[in-house]
């Protein structure tokens, strides 16, 4: 018999409230009470994933390590949890309407009329199962993306409607998150949208068992009494998640306000013992009292929004907290970065980190940057584009072939020493058909890579297309530049390095998705203390 509890996470009023916080963060207090937790997360956009989504619309593409392109609230629920995501944690509406479409063409349907329902919330409950009938899982939480009232909601609220029917009261529990506004002008908050929210939710058939309500004030007894009242649920049951300095102290206070102690008992299981936040709190107090700080710069093309970033951004806070220091991050769009400004716009840097991203725009601003960063002995850190800017930079200035270029900016460059991969050149659909996923990689003894892991073989996550061309290797080798982590089946150069600098490494793959609190990413942690480093010297 299964008997794992499922609880839903849903959105009410606005979105950008933070589902996927709370949905950690309840989590995080489940999982330090003992409990096996899960966390998936289901958007309602037609796209099959979010992989061909520009990062302005959408924010970064989190990569799980069974090459799942997933949403970047993904990325927080490994962070919170310190627990690997899959294919199966993040599921769209058109992954689930291809699903079943596929099966309609198979004439697995029997000649009946395709229609939302059944057979589109039928596909919908059974991915809402996957990950609790694999027995691994003692608490499911699902959020559901956008907000309660949204068209393209609809067939995910009715799926949850009838899974609670079919669950039954004590397995399955609905946590609503709404807005309680503050309006400066009555000098009052106001619980009316949050009633409207929910009114909402009732008409489709569901009962919010616990309110989280986002507010940038404290929220009375007389407001909580109300909103109980009126939202027909426990006065226990409405909490409040007030405006915190760092997401990472949001566990702490939805411990506080009792929301675990609230689902538990909701879902009739034990508290067990109170939950053990240690090591957490640990990483909390060297976070908030650095003993150092220092200014990075953040050179790449979606600086306008942070999100674009996210993995990277929070990476740093890990080893940031690590290495007791507060990391500064300046973020400097590369397309506004040329060989007379690059002083100007970097100077006063103690470290940088040229980002990831695809296609030409701001690219001469990243091999710039590089340059100022080799040529001053600036720690550097490159990821995925930046690991490739590197070793077009090292080629024109170091090894002297001066139009050297990836194929992806210039398809007759005269010398490619960044090409497409082999088994990329045939394919033609652009949507999760790049590499992807977890790869090994063998990292040379001897080496500052080797030095950071402190071990030789290492799995990292990858998503590109355009690789380190291996017939440049030997020149590029013979100029200086170590090629320090190869695949092992492959051949693919993954690392590269510079000897005499204090800290010069570009990587092929994303060591940021792979950064949790509890297992601060070793390449962060380094780049972090040499950045302090550069400072004190």
């Amino acid at each position: 018999m299964n008997n794992t509890k499922y609880i839903f996470v849903t959105g009410g009023v606005t979105s950008s409230l933070g589902k996927g916080i709370i949905a950690a963060s309840l989590a995080k207090l489940l999982q330090a009470r003992g409990y096996r937790t899960t966390i998936q997360k289901f958007d309602p956009y037609i796209n099959v994933d979010p992989g061909t989504l520009n990062p302005y619309e959408h924010g970064e593409c989190f990569v799980t390590d069974d090459g799942a392109e997933t949403d970047l609230d993904l990325g927080h629920y490994e962070r919170f949890l310190n627990v690997p995501t899959s294919q199966a944690n993040n599921v769209t509406t058109g992954r689930v309407y291809l699903s079943v479409i596929e099966k309609e063409r198979r004439g697995e349907f029997l000649g009946k009329t395709v229609q939302v329902v059944p057979h589109i919330t039928n596909e919908i409950k059974e991915r809402m199962q996957l990950l609790g009938k694999t027995g691994e899982y003692d608490i499911v939480i699902t959020e559901i993306g956008g907000t309660v009232g949204d068209i393209e909601s609809l067939p995910y609220i009715e799926s949850v409607r009838q899974l609670l029917w079919d669950l039954g009261e004590e397995n399955a529990i609905v946590v609503h998150l709404t807005l309680v506004p503050y309006l400066s002008a009555a000098g009052e908050l106001k619980t009316k949208p949050t009633q409207h929210s929910v009114k909402t939710l009732m008409e489709s058939g569901i009962k919010a068992d616990i309110l989280v309500c986002r507010t940038e004030h404290e929220l009375s007894t007389d407001i909580r009494r109300k909103l109980a009242a009126f939202c027909n649920v426990k006065q226990e049951a409405v909490i409040q998640s007030i405006d915190a300095r760092t997401i990472y102290e949001v566990p702490n206070l939805m411990f506080e306000e009792g929301l675990d102690r609230v689902a538990l008992k909701k879902l009739n299981l034990p508290e067990k013992a109170s939950p053990d936040l240690k090591n957490w709190n640990e990483f909390l107090h060297r976070l908030k009292n650095p003993q150092h700080t220092v200014n990075i710069g953040l050179v790449g093309k979606y600086v306008e929004l942070q999100d674009s970033y996210k993995s990277i951004l929070e990476a740093f806070i890990h080893a940031g907290a690590t290495n007791k220091t507060k990391v500064n991050v300046v973020s400097v769009h590369s397309e506004f970065i040329d060989a007379k400004n690059v002083n100007d716009k970097l100077s006063g840097l103690d470290a940088i980190l040229v980002a990831p991203g695809f296609g030409g725009r701001g690219i001469e601003g990243k091999i710039q940057t590089v340059r100022y960063a080799r040529e001053n002995k600036i720690p550097f850190l490159g990821i995925c584009l930046g690991m490739q800017m590197s070793v077009i930079e090292y080629s024109r200035n170091v090894l002297g072939l001066a139009t050297a270029n990836s194929t992806e900016m210039d398809e007759g460059t005269a010398y490619p020493v960044i090409s497409i991969m082999e088994d990329q050149k045939a394919i033609t659909d652009k949507g999760g058909t790049m590499r992807l996923g977890a790869w090994k990689c063998t990292l040379t003894p001897g080496t500052l890579a080797h030095k950071i892991y402190g071990q030789t073989d290492i799995l990292e996550r990858h998503r590109h297309r355009f690789e380190f061309n291996g017939d440049y290797k030997k020149q590029l080798e013979a100029a200086g530049l170590v090629c320090s982590g190869i695949n092992p089946e492959t051949g693919l150069v993954e690392v590269v390095e510079i000897k005499d600098h204090p800290f010069f490494v570009g990587v092929q793959y994303h060591p940021e998705y792979k950064s949790t609190v509890a297992n601060p990413h070793p390449l962060f942690i380094h780049f972090v203390a040499a950045a302090v480093s550069n400072k004190n010297k």
